[in-house]
């Protein structure tokens, strides 16, 4: 799994740490801090894989997660929502969106 190409899109830079941390050695990680930032990344190298906050400054993840199904170059790219929100609604509304899971960085009771 050294080639995957990992894109982790948080705004929260403790996230991006524990993050890259716990994926070391599983292939090369790059980093966004915004949605808007994320887009432009994945337009100049396609990741292998997405992980994705909600809520972030200007571009939400929701959008980004909108806008790489809706192009063809990233609808095959799998995206997992990681992200503190927690709530079953935005859970559906992130699958919907075409995400392939949805984990709350903190369980629900």
């Amino acid at each position: 799994m050294t080639g995957t190409d990992i894109l982790i899109v948080d705004d929260d830079p403790a996230s991006i740490t524990a993050l890259k941390n716990a994926l070391a050695g599983q292939g090369r990680l790059r980093f966004a801090t915004s949605g808007a930032e994320a887009l432009r990344m994945v337009q100049r190298r396609v990741p292998d894989l997405v992980l994705l906050d909600i809520e972030m400054p200007g571009i939400s993840g929701f959008e980004v997660c909108r806008a790489l199904q809706d192009d063809p170059l990233t609808v095959d790219v799998p995206v997992i929502f990681l992200t503190s929100h927690d709530s079953a609604e935005e859970e559906l509304t992130g699958l919907s969106l075409g995400a392939v899971d949805f984990i709350a960085k903190q369980a629900r009771p």
